[in-house]
């Protein structure tokens, strides 16, 4: 049952490792306060995967527009730590879009196709 209403939790999706042609772990960070957060927890994932062999690891937030305590301290810095004490050998942190041309261009795409209707479109 979901936390905060009556509504069951959705199904989770497949991995998009497929696509990619990748095996990808999705894990979540950010846990705080008493309540259970979402798992399998990104400290507890990069921490283990030395010990099954994996020696390279590269890492982003998909849901993360742009770069924010979360995503560098919590990430590309607490991660790479706990990954190469644990034994890792290479750590990559992929940042987030940002303000690239390439980000802002999706973001506008996405908003104009959400908000179409609602808002007119810009001359």
């Amino acid at each position: 049952m979901h936390r905060y209403g009556p509504r069951p939790d959705p199904p989770f999706r497949p991995s998009p490792g497929a696509a990619l042609g990748r095996d990808l772990t999705v894990s979540f960070q950010s846990r705080f306060g008493p309540a259970k957060w979402l798992g399998p927890a990104t400290d507890t994932v990069l921490a283990g995967l030395p010990a099954k062999g994996v020696e390279r690891v590269a890492i982003f937030a998909p849901g993360f527009s742009a770069d924010c305590v979360e995503t560098l301290e919590e990430l590309a810095i607490r991660g790479r730590e706990t990954f190469l004490d644990w034994g890792g050998a290479e750590f990559a942190y992929f940042p987030c879009l940002n303000s690239s041309a390439e980000g802002v261009a999706m973001l506008q795409a996405i908003l104009a196709r959400e908000l179409a209707g609602w808002v007119a479109a810009a001359a």
